[in-house]
């Protein structure tokens, strides 16, 4: 069968590797969709991201669904044909982190497609997929594109509950690629009052709009647009600070009033931070790291209508043109979501 490797930056190649078959807890999946991530697309363009270099070829992807083929021994509540949407999340359940209840710090994290350890844990883009029942979620009454959405929708009600008391708050998110999108979508539910998003692309705006931010403001187009929320000591709750950009974590905190929260989920590398601004007035900082529960909750708000991706599904490809497919994710002014397409 064939599976998506990258070699390096810019270096991407269909291989063939060995089937696989279930052992005890396990299923065989066919996939159907993958979406291409923010991690993956740094994996092809730059060879890594920050200190994580790529040191051998590695099977790209994590934000897959696809169709159950065969269960082994011991699998309860999964059945051959059932969509499912498939977690990339393995702890190990044994380390200190995990036993604390923190399994996104697992210190044996197996996340698929991800050179952070060396040898590197091998990803979900192949035809089909040996997993853990239990990272198995039943995603019937969606679609394969929808149930793809679970991983990156997962991220958002993570950092939303890193971010705290988000009800009847005023709410900024600074860059709006899908996980800027979808935390719009993760901080409405929670009850944000309003919405204000930030990027420097049209497009992307376009997008936040039509799932519900409040207000736009181009920053490539106005500079000073969030200059009305930076009066006084600001007056804004929440960022979510999405691009990974300096810029955008220094104007948002700037737009933040006093005892603000600051959840950064951007990996744009090492950036600097206003100390003076989040001592004096009292800010908040959050790191917000992958996720666990929040990864069946995902699945649930979207198959009970509570939480409605389509709109972010911009384009699907099939994997024969994953090139293609990787080219067009990059260009931010295009796409939204693109999806590898594996069966029809």
């Amino acid at each position: 069968m064939k599976a998506l490797f990258v070699h390096k930056a810019g270096d991407l190649r269909l291989q063939d590797i060995p089937r696989e078959s279930p052992g005890p807890g396990e299923v065989r999946i066919r996939l159907a969709r993958g979406g291409i991530c923010g991690s993956d697309l740094h994996y092809y363009s730059h060879g890594g991201f920050g200190a994580v270099r790529l040191r051998e070829p590695m099977i790209l992807g994590h934000e897959v669904s696809g169709h159950v083929v065969e269960t082994g021994p011991d699998v309860t509540g999964l059945a051959p044909g059932m969509l499912v949407a498939v977690s990339p999340s393995r702890p190990c359940g044994a380390c200190r982190f995990c036993q604390e209840g923190l399994p996104n710090h697992c210190e044996n994290m197996r996340f698929y497609g991800s050179a952070m350890p060396f040898p590197h844990i091998q990803g979900a883009f192949r035809e089909e997929l040996v997993a853990r029942a239990e990272q198995c979620v039943s995603a019937e009454g969606l679609s394969a594109g929808e149930a793809a959405m679970a991983e990156p929708l997962a991220v958002c009600l993570h950092a939303t509950r890193r971010a705290g008391d988000v009800l009847g708050k005023r709410v900024l998110i600074t860059g709006c690629g899908p996980i800027g999108a979808l935390s719009i979508l993760a901080a409405r539910r929670a009850g944000a009052a309003e919405i204000i998003v930030a990027d420097v692309l049209d497009p992307p705006l376009d997008f936040a709009r039509s799932v519900g931010a409040d207000v736009t403001v181009n920053l490539a187009d106005n500079p000073e647009a969030l200059t009305p929320y930076q009066q006084g000591k600001g007056s804004l709750d929440i960022l979510y600070e999405c691009s990974g950009a300096a810029s955008a974590l220094a104007g948002g905190i700037a737009a933040l009033r006093p005892r603000g929260v600051i959840v950064q989920l951007g990996l744009g590398g090492e950036m600097n931070l206003p100390m003076m601004q989040i001592t004096a007035k009292e800010l908040e900082l959050r790191g917000s790291f992958r996720f666990h529960a929040e990864f069946a909750m995902a699945v649930r708000l979207m198959a009970e209508g509570l939480i409605d991706v389509k709109p972010l599904l911009s384009h699907r490809l099939p994997l024969e043109c994953a090139v293609e497919a990787f080219d067009l994710a990059r260009d931010k002014a295009r796409a939204m979501k693109v999806q590898l397409e594996f069966t029809a």
